[in-house]
């Protein structure tokens, strides 16, 4: 990264003029102050706020100190957002130690937490799932399908809070398995080990697409892959004349046996259906059938499996000490909410709608300040049917209606606004549509009074990252252009759940074009309407690798972590965040008014947004793109009553963070922060609407117009 800007552009800032450039054309940057032009109204209380995600066994304890407290509430992101490792995990959530189950006995079955707990809930865990059946997750991924495990003794069962009984559907909603070979591969024949309940009727089927994604794709079934009267037990179908070349094979369980295990007790127990093990294969000419699936209790051993959901049975002895979630009392006592109310989750996937509201009824209790209540986590992720998350969903919702109709319900936290549904060929290819039209033949859309999703721009952070920052402005054109049509005919309030530069770390997170970034989302979501964008990335952490070897080590924090887990160096999103929440905002929950901010040259590589402060003062956020050149712009305002922009000058403040500020020493796990110092600030009484913006850099303007 180019040092160039900090040998001579800021004497020229002292100056505020263009000073040395001159000779290049102004980049005009114009703010609209007419009504018309009001784009969003907010507050640094209600637009920016930060996640606290689950952790690594211990890593709870160690986050919560004094210190790291202060210095992550230094950053000026005040609304906090609760993040649920435990539904990426494939786990129930025992969001408090103490509860109830429905087989007290035997200390299993399904879990209700007691809404009258009697000690703090410093930490709460997530429980593994004993009925899986996918492979991988999006959490620690350290479980297995029980589909491909081995043994027989283990089933995969459907979740029964989507039998009709539940769900008050006309009819009960089909569920699937899918097994994905290693390759395409010749196939004609299967072997289901059914437990209890099995499929009466179902067939087998396979995917004519050329990959899981393939928007063309489509379920065939075999020449013989329909069964109208099955009875249970070990099956073995052969699926046609002539093999066929197959990767992905699916079981499409249409109707179910009602029956239950020997001694079950639970209605449960018999909804849904439950497979002990499945083969993929080739009948050979001896008559015998050659299994190609790899049978393993290990996600890296076995062959991989998705299923539609997951039946969230489990036991005592399933508890996940690995992974740990913020107990509420801790979380709320903390300060990091800041006396406002959190975004809170519930479980929405892998739970119960009975325990989401007792966890409602505990928070109200406490007197802890709730208004949005976000169902689930990224379930576009999970590979299933965006209409049995609607189904589940609903139920959860009509439970926490019934406490306290006022709260805000909303989500699901998609992990993209271009999810596409997972070998779901159909009217449209998108999730969220899907989703979306399902609440509405239900006539339950109002339920969504919010819609939040992940903004994590770039799985390559390797090559031309200036280019990648710049190409940021398009992507989040797109996706909120695409959630707005995929939410239609509602219009509920956008929400950034998580954002941050890539799902995968590495370098660049912890360089200059973090804080590029960061101005950009946050600047272009609320002057496009966005209602809070919430940054990934508020503990302390360390550098890490988890991708791509090219892409070096960093990773999205505010602060870079001490041996001990405790915050010491501050970062380049930490400075953005202030000059963000206090700079181009004002502290505090008084309104800013964000107003339509035109960029005219300096091809794409400065942005800027506009508002208008409590106080009275135009404030603008600048960004410059460019990693080797500065930009000279030229500022002007468009005001009520006129048509044309006139420069905008006065008193004015401004605020400067560059590579002048920041280095970064790259030196794999051992990288760290080289020159690391807060953003350079000028007063500027005569100025004239023009400065230099310095190679990758952000600013504030904040102008007091002459009377």
């Amino acid at each position: 990264m180019s040092k160039r800007p900090a040998v001579w552009i800021a004497p020229l800032l002292a100056l505020g003029l263009a000073g040395a450039a001159a000779a290049q054309t102004p980049v005009k940057v114009t703010i609209d102050l007419r009504p018309a032009a009001l784009r969003n109204t907010t507050s640094p209380d209600k637009a920016m706020g930060a996640g606290i995600d689950g952790a690594q066994r211990g890593d709870i304890d160690r986050l919560f100190s004094g210190h790291n407290v202060a210095r992550m509430r230094s950053a000026g992101l005040k609304p906090l957002t609760y993040r649920l490792r435990t539904e990426l995990g494939i786990e129930a959530w025992h969001w408090g130690g103490e509860g109830t189950w429905s087989d007290p006995a035997h200390a299993q079955g399904y879990w209700v937490g007691d809404d009258r707990q009697t000690q703090p809930i410093l930490t709460s865990w997530g429980y593994k799932l004993p009925r899986r059946g996918d492979t991988i997750d999006n959490a620690n991924n350290n479980d297995y399908s029980r589909l491909t495990d081995g043994d027989l003794a283990t089933f995969w069962k459907s979740n029964p809070y989507l039998d009709l009984s539940y769900t008050g559907e006309a009819e009960a909603r089909p569920q699937w398995l899918v097994v994905t070979l290693d390759d395409t591969t010749p196939v004609d024949g299967i072997e289901i080990a059914w437990g209890e309940p099995y499929a009466t009727r179902y067939q087998v089927q396979y995917w004519t697409g050329a990959n899981d994604y393939d928007p063309t794709g489509r379920w065939v079934t075999f020449p013989h892959g329909t069964v109208t009267d099955g009875h249970g037990g070990t099956v073995r179908l052969k699926l046609g004349p002539a093999t066929m070349p197959v990767r992905y094979v699916r079981v499409l369980l249409e109707a179910a046996s009602g029956t239950a295990p020997a001694g079950a007790t639970d209605v449960r127990d018999r909804l849904g259906y439950a497979v002990r093990e499945v083969g993929v294969g080739r009948w050979g000419a001896d008559g015998q059938f050659h299994d190609l699936v790899r049978h393993a209790p290990s996600h890296t051993g076995q062959t991989q499996t998705h299923v539609s959901s997951t039946d969230p049975w489990h036991r005592a002895i399933d508890r996940d000490v690995d992974l740990e979630e913020t107990g509420f009392d801790r979380m709320f006592s903390s300060g990091l909410t800041n006396g406002l109310p959190m975004l809170t989750p519930v479980s929405v996937l892998f739970d119960n709608p009975e325990n989401a509201a007792a966890e409602i009824r505990y928070l109200k209790r406490r007197g802890y300040p709730i208004r949005q209540i976000e169902l689930g986590e990224e379930p576009d992720g999970q590979y299933g049917d965006p209409r049995d998350y609607g189904a589940l969903y609903l139920q959860v919702a009509k439970a926490i209606r019934a406490i306290d109709p006022a709260l805000e319900l909303g989500g699901p936290s998609l992990q993209s606004g271009f999810t596409e549904a997972y070998m779901l060929p159909g009217e449209t290819p998108s999730w969220t549509r899907r989703f979306v039209t399902y609440l509405r033949s239900r006539a339950r859309l109002d339920d969504l009074q919010f819609l939040s999703f992940e903004h994590y721009p770039f799985d390559d952070i390797c090559g031309d990252i200036p280019a990648k920052l710049r190409d940021q402005s398009r992507l989040m054109r797109r996706v909120i252009a695409q959630l707005r049509a995929d939410a239609a005919p509602a219009k509920p309030p956008l929400v950034i759940a998580e954002y941050g530069f890539s799902a995968f770390s590495g370098r660049a997170m912890s360089e200059m074009p973090s804080a590029l970034l960061m101005a950009d989302i946050v600047g272009q979501f609320l002057s496009e309407g966005g209602q809070t964008a919430y940054l990934f990335g508020y503990p302390p952490n360390v550098p890490m690798n988890q991708h791509q070897a090219c892409a070096g080590f960093g990773n999205m924090m505010l602060f870079q972590a001490d041996p001990d887990g405790q915050a010491k160096d501050p970062m380049p999103s930490y400075f953005t965040a202030r000059m963000l929440s206090g700079d181009w905002m004002q502290a505090g929950a008084r309104p800013h008014r964000l107003y339509a901010t035109t960029v005219v040259g300096g091809e794409g590589a400065v942005t800027a947004y506009g508002l208008v402060r409590p106080d009275g003062k135009v404030s603008l956020l600048l960004v410059n793109r460019d990693a080797e050149a500065p930009a000279q712009v030229a500022l002007g305002a468009v005001r009520p009553g006129s048509a044309a922009s006139a420069p905008l000058h006065g008193a004015a403040q401004v605020v400067q963070y560059s590579p002048a500020q920041y280095s970064w020493i790259s030196d794999g796990v051992a990288s760290h922060p080289g020159r690391d110092l807060p953003p350079e600030r000028r007063r500027l009484d005569r100025w004239t609407g023009e400065l230099v913006l310095p190679a990758s850099s952000v600013t504030v303007v904040t102008v007091t117009p002459p009377r």
